[in-house]
């Protein structure tokens, strides 16, 4: 990695009027004022020190990155290929200077098209309107790390943390508003102790309820987090009629079911944060197994969020090649594993407490890939009405997400095999959540 400043921007000026970089490197922001000042095109090389370039990059054309977590696209196989979203895009814009202007030819364009140009925002954003206000219930470490990766976005005007202790949700509020001087963006983080105090929102997160302690399953959780997870829902439902609800309480599958039912909305705007994260563990385990950087490694994992995960082996890539070919199987089997166990294995080694930078994160990228109307394909809990044989049940699919939720749902060229895994996980899935229905009825 290189950082390029203002003295390479006029090295550059008075020679070949271009800079090259590679997508690793970083361009200072007083070295990319003054490129557009000098007209110095700023261009990202294909393949690093070579001077092919990719199409369309430069300080009048390409995107800057905005100083949100580096979410990865996933790229499976050439059948699927995309654009990385807008937002990562080109080199980290690290080293923002506080208070200091955007050129609009560089903001990110994921969240600056259409900007007003009246705007003080440093960060402009997409379309008619930046996201007002995204809730995020629960103020505990997940909830604070969803909070935080949300406003170093800066797609969001006010990010509300609500908790039955208030005092918690102030103080850890009050934390992060802190953040923000240090981060150079102008998201609004309150804390408050209920959902109708927060007021009416786009976005809720749902990260409320007991954590795993060692010794339990994401299945011991039931029936306590379900009555936490269903009064929930029925505030939002009150609070936010019209809103997207992200799902992050365990266990996934039965509690996302279960705010579905108790809220009233329609599927497309109930979703469950899984895949996401599982995907994303899996990725960063291959890595370490394959000795190279997670951002090389893609895969998604499908189905449910415990003993039924599917990873389809046939998409999973260690860069352009095939994950099969670089990992032996008994390791990629042995990777398959431990990601399915991995919050247990985080469990385990905390001792009280469960992962919560992973998962927090994660709940971010939803809401991001929502606010920015992204286009990439992740996995995410959400109600199949037929795909993959699959009707009725909350269940772990590739997906895309739009302002409204769900998008669609992809089709994926899964294998029979994986296919028929899938269909299994649902099928388990939807026992699970009889038994839970039951359980509510009677209660």
């Amino acid at each position: 990695m290189t950082v390029f400043g203002v003295n390479d921007v006029e090295s550059a000026a008075s020679n070949t009027n271009r800079l090259v970089v590679s997508r690793r490197d970083i361009v200072t922001p007083l070295a990319r004022e003054l490129a557009r000042e000098r007209g110095v095109v700023i261009e990202v090389a294909t393949n690093p020190g070579t001077s092919q370039t990719d199409s369309n990059v430069s300080t009048s054309s390409r995107d800057a990155t905005s100083p949100s977590e580096a979410v990865k696209q996933f790229r499976p196989t050439s059948f699927l290929e995309q654009k990385p979203p807008a937002y990562l895009n080109p080199p980290s814009p690290a080293f923002y200077r506080r208070g200091g202007p955007l050129n609009p030819a560089v903001a990110p364009a994921a969240l600056s098209s259409g900007t007003d140009s009246g705007s003080s925002s440093p960060h402009p954003v997409r379309g008619s309107a930046r996201v007002e206000k995204v809730v995020v219930v629960g103020a505990g470490h997940v909830g604070m790390i969803t909070a935080l990766k949300l406003a170093e976005a800066d797609a969001i005007d006010e990010v509300v943390l609500v908790d039955i202790n208030e005092g918690l949700a102030a103080g850890v509020a009050l934390d992060l508003t802190h953040v923000t001087s240090l981060l150079g963006v102008r998201t609004k983080i309150t804390g408050v102790g209920s959902i109708a105090a927060a007021g009416r929102a786009e976005y809720v997160v749902i990260t409320a309820g007991r954590a795993r302690q060692p010794g339990m399953t994401r299945g011991d959780l039931v029936t306590v987090n379900a009555e936490i997870v269903g009064t929930l829902a029925k505030d939002v439902a009150r609070t936010s009629p019209d809103c997207v609800v992200v799902v992050v309480t365990n266990p996934l599958d039965e509690m996302t079911h279960h705010v579905w039912a108790e809220s009233g909305f329609p599927p497309e705007r109930v979703l469950g944060m899984a895949g996401v994260l599982d995907s994303a563990r899996f990725e960063a385990l291959a890595a370490l197994s394959a000795g190279v950087s997670p951002t090389e490694v893609s895969a998604l994992a499908l189905g449910s969020h415990g003993d039924e995960m599917v990873i389809p082996l046939s998409l999973a890539r260690i860069g352009a090649e095939p994950i099969t070919r670089r990992l032996q199987a008994s390791i990629v089997d042995g990777l398959v594993d431990r990601a399915r166990n991995s919050g247990a294995e985080v469990v385990g080694l905390l001792g009280t407490g469960s992962a919560f930078f992973a998962p927090g994160a994660s709940a971010a990228k939803m809401i991001l890939a929502m606010a920015t109307d992204s286009s990439e394909t992740i996995a995410a809990t959400v109600r199949a009405d037929g795909q993959y044989g699959i009707t009725g049940t909350f269940v772990g699919l590739p997906v895309q997400l739009g302002r409204k939720g769900l998008r669609r749902i992809v089709d994926l060229p899964l294998t029979e095999t994986e296919r028929a895994q899938l269909k299994i996980a649902a099928e388990k899935i939807t026992a699970r959540v009889a038994d839970l229905d039951r359980t509510v009825v009677r209660a």
